[in-house]
């Protein structure tokens, strides 16, 4: 894969994650006035891990959905799940912050891990390729 077909991708994956966490966010706030706190964030972040994986499959990584990375996505998102909870929890004990904002802070924080294990599901061999590809360069272009 080029250097400007990873920046694309980035690009792609960075756009659906503004319209993936704007879906979240508003099923939040929609959710947020009818039961605690946590239970809105927990349903809302299901309810958009469904949209993130279609949009990821056919607009970032342009690949065709199927049952097997459907069923292996969630695992992409435990770890994004952990950080956005623990970084939710944090804030809004801790440092006080707004249950309305506080998820949006954390869910920024979360973006680089989602990436690359997002990538790793949906793309399966796409680190190795990209391994193979600068081992064929040299060492000198791994800068």
């Amino acid at each position: 894969m080029s250097r400007r077909d990873q920046l694309g991708q980035i690009f792609r994956f960075a756009l659906v994650g503004g319209v993936n966490t704007a879906t979240f966010f508003g099923i939040y706030l929609l959710l947020h006035p009818w039961m605690p706190y946590f239970a809105a964030y927990s349903l809302a972040f299901v309810l958009a891990m469904v949209g993130s994986f279609f949009m990821n499959t056919y607009f970032t990584y342009r690949t065709r959905p199927t049952w097997k990375k459907f069923l292996l996505f969630p695992l992409t998102n435990v770890t994004n799940y952990v950080i956005q909870s623990a970084g939710l929890y944090a804030l809004v004990t801790w440092a006080g912050m707004d249950t309305r904002i506080a998820p949006l802070v954390a869910a920024v924080v979360a973006i680089p891990f989602t990436f690359l294990l997002s990538r790793k599901i949906l793309v399966p061999g796409a680190a190795r390729a990209q391994e193979a590809q600068q081992a064929e360069r040299g060492p000198s272009s791994r800068v």
